[in-house]
């Protein structure tokens, strides 16, 4: 018996296939439905097909963490960096949903850790904070995702990490050498965590270098966001009037000059477990 597949008239769109409201593949992949998928191959059905949104199965299927559906679809021929109208990948829909497995399966399958932005979507890294799924942000980190990466909306991974307040995703991409200081007209991931309020964001930036005297573009510090009086502005405050201790600076020193490599090589270093804990920040 031959399978309804899609439910309205498809037409041609170049070499990307058919295009539908909605399928049988993309409600299966979504569904984790995995048997039903593999019918729906064997029977012909293209794993290509897009909705109006350029969106394919295998973006349902990772936006859903339905990693075994995934692999069927990849397995199938499926197109690993497939965008939506949006510029999405599956990759970043994998990050988005927080399936480390998913994001494996895909970058095992040849997808792009450092997809080209576009002015709607931002890459796979900057997903995962977003979202605040620290393991496909260590994953993305460990597959050379570009920790300077510029979206248009937050502006680097880090600033992300911190504008939602994943204080473990900031610390994973500082930890692997991002630059605290990066800056998005101006503004700081300093600047981000002020605003949110966050003090324990903001001693982790200070404890990476973060600038607390930097200015925004409309001249504001990163205390000018904080409520007076309050924690944060605390916080700050006594960062401004603090001189950093000399074993604050030597660590930052030791950080800026072997850089990525710091924490790689503070292991190599067979140092003693306080020292080590204290040079990469445990």
């Amino acid at each position: 018996m031959k399978m309804e597949i899609a439910g309205a008239r498809p037409s041609f769109l170049g070499e990307i296939g058919l295009w539908a409201v909605r399928t049988a593949v993309h409600e299966a992949a979504s569904l984790g439905q995995a048997l039903l998928l593999q019918q729906l191959i064997q029977s012909g059905a293209p794993v290509n097909i897009v909705n109006l949104d350029n969106i394919t199965p295998l973006h349902d299927a990772c936006i859903q963490g339905q990693t075994h559906c995934a692999r069927l679809l990849l397995d199938a021929g499926a197109q690993v960096d497939i965008r939506t109208v949006h510029g999405s990948t599956p990759l970043c829909n994998a990050c988005a949903a927080g399936s480390p497995e998913c994001a494996k399966l895909l970058l095992d399958h040849g997808a792009t850790a450092n997809p080209t932005l576009t002015a709607l979507t931002a890459t796979p890294l900057h997903e995962a904070c977003i979202q605040g799924n620290v393991d496909c942000v260590r994953l993305m980190i460990a597959k050379g995702a570009r920790l300077e990466a510029f979206d248009i909306y937050f502006g680097t991974p880090l600033h992300a990490a911190c504008a939602k307040e994943h204080l473990d995703c900031a610390k994973a991409l500082l930890n692997a050498g991002a630059n605290v200081n990066a800056a998005k007209f101006h503004e700081t991931a300093l600047h981000h965590a002020a605003k949110v309020m966050n003090v324990d964001l903001i001693e982790l930036l200070v404890a990476f270098g973060g600038n607390v005297h930097a200015r925004d573009n409309r001249g504001r510090k990163p205390i000018d966001y904080t409520r007076p009086g309050s924690p944060p502005a605390f916080c700050l405050e006594f960062y401004e009037h603090t001189p950093l201790s000399l074993q604050h600076m030597c660590r930052l020193a030791l950080r800026i000059k072997l850089g990525k490599s710091m924490v790689e090589m503070a292991f190599k270093l067979q140092l003693p477990y306080g020292i080590l804990s204290y040079l990469s920040y445990s």
